[in-house]
């Protein structure tokens, strides 16, 4: 199955990590689930994937601190410290699999608000060329939609003077 990355907006970190297991790109969410205005990716990492995109906005080479995020949840106050207390951990402990919630910083939301439309079809096919291993073979044209999504919950967290956070999952 793989991973699953969505990105979403948020009013504060209170609110971000309201209900983390739950998924935020919910078209019709059941009663008493929160509701974020997100984009479902997959297989867009923080890390690697949308720091590729966010060097080739910028035309920056890539590298590994591009996009530098703050862990929610879980909790890192009750993270691990050693490898004892790493292999302690059942399998399914969720600082292994998830869910897992993450803050974007502020420059990595502005660079997304600010892509020009005409740079999409662009950014799409370099971003598709840019590490095929990430982004598991991903058309142009696909990588050009995904990246006009970004840039509109971009734009709407930036207007309302909220971040932008990524929920994953295994």
């Amino acid at each position: 199955m793989g991973n699953a990355y969505e990105y979403y907006r948020a009013a504060d970190r209170a609110a971000a990590v309201i209900m983390p297991e739950c998924p935020r790109a919910v078209d019709d969410p059941p009663p008493g689930r929160p509701v974020f205005d997100a984009v479902e990716t997959k297989w867009i990492s923080p890390w690697e994937a949308l720091a590729q995109l966010v060097a080739l906005v910028r035309d920056v080479p890539p590298a590994d601190d591009l996009v530098r995020t703050v862990v929610l949840h879980p909790p890192p106050e009750g993270a691990p410290q050693t490898d004892e207390e790493w292999g302690a951990l059942p399998e399914d402990s969720p600082y292994f699999i998830g869910p897992g919630i993450e803050e974007l910083p502020v420059d990595v939301r502005d660079t997304l608000a600010d892509v020009p439309d005409e740079r999409f079809v662009e950014l799409g096919e370099q971003w598709a060329e840019s590490d095929e291993d990430s982004m598991f073979g991903a058309e142009p044209a696909q990588l050009a939609e995904l990246i006009a999504e970004l840039r509109g919950l971009a734009r709407r967290a930036r207007d309302e003077g909220q971040l932008l956070y990524c929920w994953s999952s295994l």
